[in-house]
């Protein structure tokens, strides 16, 4: 019991070595599930990104989530090849009211504005990065006291098709 709740677990080279390995396919896989080329729109393969993590030596922290390490490798691929975070696709309905003063504060925030309708109120579909998500969610709420509404209508806008790029 003492071992249990004071001791150090010993964990061998080998097992070290593949937990290593697994963290480091873990963050390729997320990598690429979050990612495209901006120029085809297209996701990456998964063992493309392993490829270029070995290319620029990304080394695994054992200790930091595979999502944190996730978002900084895409930080130091963007310096050494053509990656971007997948937009999403966005729906918001804001009141009249709100919506024109709301909408200026908006676009800086907004990567492409796919629909605009206008009567009553103000409806929008747009494409965004990802790390503004936070940032228009509460924007809209402050803004409108709530009767505004944001909906996700995709996580990550990619082109489907055959070609794969290797």
């Amino acid at each position: 019991v003492q071992i249990l709740s004071k001791g150090e677990l010993q964990v061998s080279d080998k097992e070290r070595q593949t937990q290593l390995e697994q963290m480091f396919r873990d963050i390729a896989t997320i990598v690429a599930d979050k990612c495209v080329n901006p120029e085809t729109k297209r996701p990456y393969t998964v063992i493309l990104i392993e490829r270029a993590m070995k290319d620029i030596h990304y080394s695994v922290k054992p200790n930091k989530s595979t999502k944190q390490q996730a978002l900084e490798v895409i930080r130091q691929l963007k310096e050494t090849m053509q990656i971007e975070r997948a937009h999403m696709r966005l729906r918001f309905i804001l009141p009249a009211k709100e919506g024109k003063k709301l909408k200026e504060k908006l676009k800086p925030l907004i990567k492409v504005i796919e629909s605009e309708d206008f009567q009553e109120q103000l409806e929008m579909v747009c494409l965004i990065d990802p790390g503004c998500f936070r940032e228009i969610d509460e924007l809209i709420r402050s803004e409108t006291k709530g009767k505004g509404s944001l909906e996700v209508l995709s996580l990550k806008d990619v082109e489907e098709g055959d070609e794969k790029l290797e």
